[in-house]
């Protein structure tokens, strides 16, 4: 962990060479990595199937009794009636004359305040966003690789799902718990479970599960989310391998903090530079439970965030058949 410790930028850390996807697919690319879904990737996703078992990804919104866990310093969603019987009960909406009545409502919330697609201009180093193109695109609205072309895209391949927390004889990581590349080998293996080239790659670490078993200061204490740590062989197995996105149960897909004041590194090693996709706070534990149970680890997995114009992430209901 020495790179960890003596690099005190990201720039430092990373170093002038680091691996990149830039140009790959030309100068005007919105959506990187998942170019790598094709056609043929789609049919490997549908293949996967074989129970027909359905299971959504997204964490609730607006839970009155748990606010929705977020990274620090946001705010979780707020909805707000606006209309409802009570209007009519208290002469605040005329009674129309038909007779029928409504609810209607509105939300407040961060656009990745929820399970969530970052837009690959979201997280960035040096000047530069996704496929070069310079950080004043983001200025107000993300005139470049917002979410809204990943959005438009929609994502669709086989998905793999890697249970470090069950592979470690946990229910959830440690806050903290680094996750490198060996150890994610060492997890798949121990699954019996071979990682392929653009599959989409899945890893469990019961953190946000955590949140709904325990209490909220409990979650938010000593802060630092368990996940993969950033080494230069991590980045260039995720280049080799083409992986077009990465999907976690935690809130930023990676290890919060690093000694040194480093923060995030690999949201610029992989989205960044390789065009990587992030997917953040996936409910996975029942996922995971069928999962084990038939020791079937792969699937078919769907997602489309919200259209959201400009935006630098969009909610979103990834859709996992197996």
């Amino acid at each position: 962990m020495a790179e960890h410790t003596i690099a005190t930028t990201i720039e430092e850390l990373l170093g002038p060479d680091s691996p990149t996807n830039w140009g790959k697919w030309g100068t005007d690319d919105e959506v990187g990595s998942l170019n790598y879904l094709d056609a043929a990737q789609v049919l490997r996703g549908i293949g996967a199937v074989r129970s027909g078992d359905v299971f959504t990804l997204q964490i609730p919104i607006g839970d009155p009794d748990r606010p929705d866990p977020v990274w620090p310093g946001r705010t979780p969603a707020v909805r707000t009636p606006v209309m409802d019987e009570g209007y009519f009960a208290r002469g605040d909406e005329p009674e129309p004359t038909d007779g029928h009545h409504w609810a209607d409502d509105k939300i407040e919330m961060f656009t990745q305040g929820s399970t969530q697609y970052d837009a690959l201009a979201h997280y960035w180093y040096g000047g530069k966003v996704w496929n070069g193109y310079t950080a004043d695109t983001t200025i107000d609205s993300l005139s470049r690789a917002s979410v809204l072309p990943i959005a438009e895209r929609g994502v669709v391949g086989r998905g793999v799902l890697i249970d470090v927390a069950r592979a470690r004889g946990k229910d959830v990581l440690d806050s903290g718990e680094q996750i490198s590349l060996d150890d994610l080998l060492a997890a798949a293996e121990a699954q019996g479970t071979q990682i392929e080239p653009r599959d989409v790659l899945i890893i469990r670490t019961g953190w946000i599960g955590s949140y709904y078993r325990g209490s909220a200061d409990e979650f938010y204490r000593d802060w630092n989310e368990p996940g993969l740590v950033y080494s230069r062989e991590l980045v260039e197995w995720f280049q080799r391998m083409e992986i077009p996105n990465l999907v976690t149960d935690t809130i930023a897909n990676e290890l919060s903090f690093y000694p040194g004041g480093l923060q995030l590194p690999l949201h610029c090693a992989l989205m960044r530079n390789l065009g990587v996709t992030f997917t953040e706070l996936c409910k996975l534990d029942d996922l995971a439970a069928a999962c084990a149970a038939d020791r079937r680890w792969t699937f078919l997995y769907t997602a489309a965030p919200l259209k959201i114009c400009g935006a630098s992430g969009a909610p979103v209901n990834p859709v996992v058949i197996r």
